[in-house]
């Protein structure tokens, strides 16, 4: 077996995070694949059914993300690179929906081919108190109509032909990701120069000779090699010979809590997992290929590329439900030692509810307001301290990009999100941080339950969203009295009247 090394840090963390900081050039990636639904009934669960020893949940809420080859795509879309997708989806109402979310993403669906007479895959996942109970799957993993497969084929040649900057092929073994398409993608990409990645699926990985790297993971290997997944050591040796059949450059192995290992002819390189409370793996190999891709497209050494992957991994993983990364977050996973103590106040709901826990344990009254806090100010400051006064600990709802957009315009915010999370994080009244993508944080306020909620004094009680639930279970609304004469828009249009540069 090649020989092995151990890699725990970036070689070049600086241009690791210029890439990440400047969304890896926004450059433009084609993935190929299943396409899938993936649904979430989220409730509660308080006893057992007197009908059967099974837990009761009770439905609080539903909701919906793109899956498979698609949350490939949402987790490139979230890291701020271009996609386009092509793969096949059933005329049904799963199938309309699936294609309503990815167009909201800015993802180019144009490649997706709709068959009739076909159910699009649909994964509905049962969770009670942040634990999936119970998974109903609807699909058809018979083959596609030659002709289907044909019309897929020529959507992906036409997408190629645009050059993308590297190509994704996502195989939940579900039937699009035919041999001949595989080997035609491959072929092409070879000869315009762009790299090929490949999550592979099933026994027979022929189909994907000359790709630059195919990722599977412990299981996936065992059962194209042969060789038990228990044994890691003969796993990763018979790993070895399959790279250089297939002639693939790399052969990147995933190993959940183990880390990831990659095989590339002459040293076995391991990087060790980010250690992190795991709450759901669901599409943890998504993000692995996607930022894998983006990393290589922003010129990133494929070292670099498999440390920041590995990163991504560990932050979605503490997310429950299929859920992509964002450039954000990223940013913030990978900031220097001096940033840490700020990162750490900057939340996914999983760990906010757990720290909410631990301080209302401590007698702490937790205090909740929200806003998009762009180009932060005297008015804000000020407002977010007179908040803070409300109770112990103070929770701050931050609009992402995409949600200031759709309340502010295309030309807000001034600010990209992970710099105005970090900012916030720097404050000393602000506890914790959490992103929603949301117009409204009605979902959050419903989870986190604050005792006091906190809104501008130029809102009434009855206009401020979130107001009757709080008081319903014993909170209040608090109306913070404002500093007058500050405001981002009042600093933006200074700026620009005193700037002869445009303001972007």
């Amino acid at each position: 077996m090649a020989a092995t090394q151990m890699i725990d840090s970036f070689e070049n963390g600086e241009a690791v995070a210029t890439a990440v900081e400047g969304r890896f050039g926004g450059r433009s990636v084609l993935v190929v694949g299943d396409l899938m639904l993936d649904r979430y009934l989220w409730g509660s669960v308080r006893r057992i059914s007197p009908e059967a020893p099974v837990p009761v949940v009770h439905l609080q809420r539903r909701t919906e993300n793109p899956g498979g080859a698609a949350n490939v795509a949402l987790n490139l879309r979230g890291l701020g690179l271009s996609v386009s997708l092509a793969g096949l989806i059933g005329n049904d109402e799963e199938g309309a929906r699936l294609t309503a979310l990815i167009a909201t993403a800015g993802i180019d669906d144009s490649g997706i081919v709709v068959v009739q007479g076909r159910p699009t895959a649909c994964k509905t996942r049962i969770i009670g108190e942040h634990q999936q109970m119970l998974r109903i799957d609807v699909e058809d993993t018979s083959p596609f109509p030659e002709e289907t497969a044909a019309t897929l084929l020529a959507q992906t040649q036409s997408l190629l032909a645009r050059q993308p900057a590297a190509v994704i092929l996502s195989d939940y073994g579900k039937g699009a990701l035919t041999p001949e398409l595989c080997q035609a993608v491959i072929t092409t990409a070879r000869m315009i120069g762009i790299p090929v990645l490949v999550d592979p699926k099933g026994q027979d990985y022929t189909r994907y000779r000359g790709a630059t790297l195919v990722s599977p993971n412990r299981a996936e290997l065992a059962l194209a090699t042969g060789i038990a997944s228990n044994d890691l050591g003969a796993l990763l040796q018979a790993g070895e010979p399959l790279r250089a059949i297939l002639d693939l450059r790399y052969l990147l192995v995933t190993l959940g809590d183990q880390g990831m290992t990659l095989l590339d002819g002459t040293t076995a390189t391991h990087l060790p997992a980010i250690a992190k409370e795991v709450y759901d793996v669901s599409g943890a190999g998504d993000t692995v290929v996607a930022t894998v891709a983006a990393g290589l497209v922003a010129g990133l050494p494929i070292l670099d590329a498999l440390r920041l992957a590995n990163v991504a991994a560990g932050v979605v993983i503490g997310k429950v439900g299929t859920t992509p990364i964002g450039a954000a977050e990223l940013a913030l996973a990978i900031s220097h030692d001096h940033a840490l103590a700020q990162s750490e106040k900057i939340r996914t709901l999983p760990e906010l509810l757990a720290q909410i826990t631990r301080w209302r344990a401590s007698g702490d009254r937790i205090v909740f307001t929200n806003g998009c806090f762009d180009l932060l100010h005297l008015g804000h400051v000020t407002y977010l301290a007179r908040a803070r006064q409300a109770g112990q600990r103070l929770v701050v709802g931050l609009n992402t990009d995409r949600s200031v957009r759709a309340l502010k315009g295309a030309s807000r915010p001034i600010v990209p999100e992970y710099g105005r999370a970090r900012v916030l994080a720097a404050l000393a009244v602000v506890d914790a941080v959490i992103l929603f993508e949301e117009e409204t944080p009605i979902d959050l306020i419903r989870a986190v339950r604050p005792d006091v909620l906190a809104k501008g004094a130029d809102y009434r009680e009855d206009q401020v969203v979130g107001g009757g639930e709080v008081k319903a279970h014993g909170g209040r609304v608090y109306l913070v009295p404002l500093e007058e004469n500050h405001s981002s828009s009042d600093l933006i249009e200074r700026i620009r009247a005193t700037s002869t540069l445009p303001l972007e």
